[in-house]
């Protein structure tokens, strides 16, 4: 690991030692054990998706996305920025859920993410499926406030519930609101497509507050308009990015649970993200990524690439307020 006597540690050398070797950490990050337990961001994996309604997997998507992050880089040319030495980021393990009891498991991902929070540090979660979103937004709000929220995926996630179930991966969102703690001034959804069970979906999801960018505006108005958009709805508001991996088209992130045609390509998706550079984000979630489904690691890697961009958002934030800028 590299590190300086008075900066981060920072990844293991791949000139040194061969990506392939060595503990599978976030882009070789250190443990946060290793740093003091305390990190400015921490990379924590929730291997938990009983709240799936179609395939399941998405419990070993944190792990399979620290194994494609092998290949990241110290220096991210987009953003040109080294976020590894910016800021101390480290990987904080997996958050243990009950997987035969959604309640349970929702109180233990807040729980975590408090201790987290508490510590100063900024998250950037790996999932898991998506109803591990409500705890940790429960979790951010309680230090922030209600926070603004952008939510990448190719569903809703606005819906009441499934079998009588209030919190599943279709519901994290009405449950936030419905309790209070996003800022219903600067919702939106990015990348939604795909057949809904009516009119009503849409219509409730207005009422919450939801804007929406739809995958087909993406494609008709590129990128940096759209990231100017959700700029100018975000203002300078604490963000949330939570990211459900299908907001990818299948071709380029098949190892998901509920797939749509006519998504995102990765290469939109990590654009839109370096346009909200400026924006004040304070964690993030990659979620309902399933290894089980990934030919050839697309999904794992375009998953890596994505919390890479989300990491290095955090930690050009972090070194700036450092700096009072």
């Amino acid at each position: 690991m590299t590190s300086t006597s008075t900066g981060p540690v920072g990844p293991v050398d791949s000139s040194r030692v061969p990506r392939y070797a060595g503990p599978a950490t976030f882009a070789r990050l250190p443990r946060l054990d290793e740093v003091g337990g305390r990190a400015d961001v921490a990379v924590v994996g929730v291997p938990f998706d009983t709240g799936v309604s179609y395939r399941p997997g998405a419990r070993f998507g944190g792990n399979a996305i620290r194994e494609a992050s092998r290949l990241l880089r110290p220096y991210n040319p987009a953003q040109d920025a080294s976020p590894f030495a910016l800021a101390q980021v480290a990987d904080a393990g997996d958050i243990a859920a009950n997987p035969f009891n959604i309640n349970e498991a929702v109180e233990t991902v807040e729980a975590a993410a408090d201790d987290l929070l508490a510590s100063g540090a900024r998250m950037m979660t790996l999932g898991g499926d998506h109803t591990i979103a409500l705890p940790l937004l429960r979790s951010v709000a309680k230090k922030h406030g209600p926070v603004a929220l952008l939510h990448f995926d190719a569903h809703l996630d606005t819906w009441d519930t499934y079998f009588g179930a209030e919190y599943t991966h279709g519901t994290p969102f009405r449950r936030a609101v419905e309790e209070g703690i996003l800022d219903t001034s600067a919702l939106s959804h990015v990348g939604t497509r795909g057949p809904l069970y009516g009119k009503k979906d849409l219509d409730d999801d207005e009422k919450m507050g939801f804007g929406i960018v739809t995958s087909a505006d993406v494609m008709r108005r590129g990128v940096d308009e759209v990231a100017d958009q959700l700029r100018q709805r975000i203002g300078d508001r604490p963000l949330y990015i939570s990211i459900d991996i299908d907001v990818l088209d299948p071709a380029h992130a098949p190892g998901t649970g509920t797939p749509e045609a006519g998504g995102l390509t990765s290469r939109e998706l990590l654009e839109i993200l370096r346009g909200l550079s400026s924006c004040n984000l304070v964690s993030a979630d990659v979620v309902e990524v399933a290894p089980a489904y990934d030919h050839a690691e697309i999904t794992c890697v375009a998953a890596s690439h994505t919390a890479y961009e989300l990491t290095t958002i955090m930690s050009r934030q972090i070194a700036a307020g450092r700096e009072g800028k």
